[in-house]
């Protein structure tokens, strides 16, 4: 089969690899109609995150129809339509149980390289290094689905694949961050990033009752689109964040700040994160967190900051000063897709929202790789690029 693959830094390939076999009597096989490059994604293409080998197909956002099911699988038969969730899940363990499907405890083959990094290993990631299972992805024309009696969605004929294909991750995620504000009726929340996350988190926002949301950003197509979802839009390379957010909120603070970012803020945006860079760029540090400070600084007393960008190590110079003596609330996770499944379809079934919004390039696997430099420079209006094998 044709897929995407990974071999070092700015290097995606589109080559032929063995075709997916059946491992386990719970997995499934999807025939791939459409897949997604997320922005965490970007990580990996920029050689941000540890442990990719070459060879590994990549991508977490994907769906299909299931062409192959394993003896023990009772859920799906061949033929169905699914959404496969980028968390792996087995839906049997302590985490598990409890809904947090991305902690579960058996998905990663291998977790004592994550233990060493992170203390414990969350679930495994599709295409997302062997530090999470070194699981194939779904940038690809077929993808072996573990545990796909417990993860993969079936989505109803009446909805086309766009308007599902980002239950997979940007969906969830994006209202995961908005769900973690706890808002309530008069509240604004700002959110940093306004990529197809934060888009989501923007929307997200509004559908859950926040009156206000401010969507801070530099791409004139991001800020134009978080407009026309209600927000109000900030420039960072144009205005002093902080000093607008407490203008537009009476000096007191957003109610609650999402960073949808991450570790790969951009560097020319404050003195901060220019050091950060350096750090990062002479191994003197791990992440770039500038937006994070940010966040902090602009959150009202006894607010939340809600984190969904990705992080991947040991976050310098925060300001917990700040965050102790004014009460902070910090929420964050990689998300348990399966949660939140069953109400975002049904918020999709119901026109709340049609996700497929975000969606600027649509092209095959074979243009994936310029398309992964496309959208990491932010050329050509793009958003978000869906792949249809």
């Amino acid at each position: 089969m044709k897929a995407l693959t990974w071999h070092g830094k700015h290097d995606i390939r589109c080559e032929s690899v063995p075709d997916p076999q059946i491992e386990d009597g719970r997995d499934a096989i999807i025939k791939v109609t459409a897949c997604a490059i997320c922005g965490s994604d970007l990580h990996l293409y920029n050689g941000i995150m540890p442990d990719m080998r070459s060879g590994d197909i990549m991508g977490h956002e994907t769906m299909g129809e299931v062409v192959e099911v394993g003896k023990d699988n009772r859920k799906l038969k061949v033929g169905d339509r699914v959404v496969v969730p980028f968390t792996i899940s087995c839906g049997e363990c302590f985490f598990c149980k409890k809904g947090y499907f991305s902690g579960c405890e058996r998905s990663n083959p291998d977790p004592s390289k994550a233990k060493k990094l992170w203390g414990s290993s969350p679930a495994g990631l599709f295409g997302y290094t062997h530090l999470l299972g070194g699981y194939s992805g779904g940038q690809a024309e077929y993808l072996r689905v573990p545990f796909a009696d417990v993860g993969p969605i079936k989505v109803p004929d009446d909805l086309s694949d766009e308007q599902v294909l980002f239950l997979s991750d940007i969906f969830p995620t994006g209202y995961m961050a908005a769900d973690f504000c706890n808002i309530q009726p008069g509240d604004t929340i700002a959110v940093w990033g306004c990529g197809p996350v934060g888009q989501m988190a923007i929307k997200s926002a509004f559908i859950l009752g926040a009156e206000r949301v401010i969507a801070i950003d530099t791409v004139a197509e991001r800020l134009a689109l978080a407009e026309k979802s209600g927000a109000i839009t900030l420039d960072f390379m144009d205005k002093d964040i902080y000093d607008r957010i407490m203008e537009l909120t009476n000096g007191r603070g957003a109610d609650a700040c999402i960073d949808a970012v991450g570790t790969e803020a951009e560097p020319s945006a404050s003195w901060d994160s220019r050091i950060d860079r350096i750090k990062v760029a002479t191994f003197m540090g791990t992440d770039r967190p500038h937006v994070l400070r940010q966040a902090i600084h602009c959150c009202r007393n006894f607010g939340t900051v809600s984190i969904v960008g990705v992080y991947g190590g040991f976050l310098d110079k925060i300001p917990m000063g700040s965050a102790i003596n004014r009460g902070l609330t910090f929420r964050m996770a990689q998300t348990p897709v399966q949660h939140y499944l069953p109400l975002l379809m049904e918020r999709i079934q119901n026109g709340e929202i049609d996700p497929s919004f975000v969606i600027t390039h649509r092209a095959t696997l074979e243009e994936g790789p310029d398309l992964y430099k496309t959208f990491r420079d932010k050329q050509d209006g793009c958003i978000k690029v869906v792949l249809k094998p």
